[in-house]
């Protein structure tokens, strides 16, 4: 089992950055691939990003691509997800998760744990 502790939320204009982290523990770091998601009020959660074991492969959803990044530091056991122009629509709770396999992939029920999640909330 891993335990999950996200970071880094907190409120910022539009058009500005947050650097979200996610602290894990128990199994071993290295071996899982780690993802991003999130939920705003109303909807469903959705995919945001994922990292492969090694940090060399990542994938985003659209909504993500070119304004956010995805990456890991095995020796600390930490996943990051900078954040850049934010937008109204990016505001929700952002969850991180860890994968059952080494690659990673989009679905949700892929990913065996999740942090508890942080808020983020994009003003205009």
């Amino acid at each position: 089992q891993v335990q999950l502790a996200e970071s880094g939320g907190g409120t910022v204009q539009a058009g500005g950055s947050l650097r979200l982290s996610c602290a894990a523990s128990g199994r071993t770091f290295k071996t899982y691939a780690m993802g991003w998601f999130r939920q705003a009020p109303g909807k469903e959660r959705e995919f945001v990003a994922v990292i492969n074991w090694s940090g060399d492969l990542t994938y985003y959803a659209d909504s993500a691509k070119g304004r956010f990044t995805i990456s890991r530091d095995n020796a600390k056991n930490t996943v990051s997800l900078q954040m850049n122009s934010l937008k109204s629509e990016d505001t929700a709770i952002y969850y991180c998760a860890a994968h059952k396999a080494s690659y990673g992939s989009m679905a949700g029920t892929d990913f065996g744990s999740w942090g508890q999640g942080t808020q983020v909330t994009v003003s205009e």
